[in-house]
C-alpha cells in the first residue's frame, strides 16, 4: 500500500468510529449504517483528489507479492 492509501484507509476508519460514537450506535445494524457513512466520507475524499491530482490513488502495489522467505530477515544463532 502506498501512504495515500493508508492515509484514506485511516480517514475512513476514523469517520466511521466518529459517527458511531456520536450516533451511540447498539447493535449491527446500526454499526453497519455507520461504517457505510464513514466509508463513504473516505471514498468522496479520495475521488476529490484523484480529480485534482489527476491520477489514481489505488495501485496494484502490495508488499504481500514478495515471497515470505525474502521478507524475513535471518538470523544467525
Amino acid at each position: 500500500m502506498t501512504d495515500l492509501e493508508l492515509i484514506f484507509s485511516r480517514l475512513g476508519e476514523a469517520s466511521t468510529t466518529e459517527i458511531a460514537k456520536n450516533k451511540d450506535a447498539k447493535g449491527f445494524i446500526e454499526n453497519k449504517n455507520a461504517t457505510i457513512e464513514g466509508w463513504t466520507v473516505s471514498g468522496i475524499a479520495r475521488k476529490e483528489l484523484e480529480k485534482r491530482s489527476g491520477k489514481k490513488i489505488s495501485t496494484d502495489e502490495n508488499y504481500l507479492e514478495k515471497p515470505e522467505n525474502q521478507k524475513r530477515i535471518k538470523h544467525n544463532n
